[in-house]
């Protein structure tokens, strides 16, 4: 947005700024395209390590939501995003090895929750539940070093088990 203003104060003209926008490509595991199978997109969001990134990811939501949660809990309060869930949220797959403090927090605030403890299995799991015209997010609020290097090699992961579906 700042980049369009500026464009524009320099008289780039609207055909230049069109299509800079239209090729622009967006930073790796931010709110990534991965992939569309079966009528479901699938979002990389690995980098969303904490609940404010997860609300601005579930804001762009237009479609139903199945939310993959969890890792590292960093002491989240997940109030901020309660609301969004219950509105754009039909299922949530907690991915982590101790996935109790959300489901202390959302049990019962969505018609399915589920765990998984690996991605691939966290995978599986969203394409059992998403319906087509469903969007599958990784959005995870937590950091990734309970079961994963970090959150590139979380995103990576996600990437490579849309791809082998």
């Amino acid at each position: 947005m700042a980049a369009s203003i500026t464009a524009c104060l320099c008289d780039i003209s609207d055909d230049k700024l069109r299509s800079s926008l239209q090729t622009f490509k967006g930073a790796e595991h931010r709110l990534e395209e991965v992939a569309k199978v079966g009528g479901i997109r699938f979002i990389n969001d690995s980098k969303a390590t904490n609940v404010n990134s997860c609300w601005y990811a579930l804001q762009c939501m237009t479609e139903p939501v199945v939310l993959i949660l969890g890792g590292k809990d960093k002491g989240n309060d997940y109030t901020e995003i309660e609301e969004l869930v219950k509105n754009k949220v039909k299922a949530i797959v907690c991915l982590g090895v101790d996935n109790t403090k959300l489901h202390k927090f959302f049990d019962g605030m969505v018609p399915a929750i589920e765990d998984a403890s690996s991605m691939k299995e966290a995978i599986d799991k969203c394409y059992r539940l998403a319906s087509s015209g469903d969007t599958v997010l990784l959005s995870p609020c937590c950091a990734s070093f309970d079961l994963f290097k970090s959150y590139e090699d979380r995103g990576t992961q996600f990437k490579e088990c849309v791809r082998q579906l």
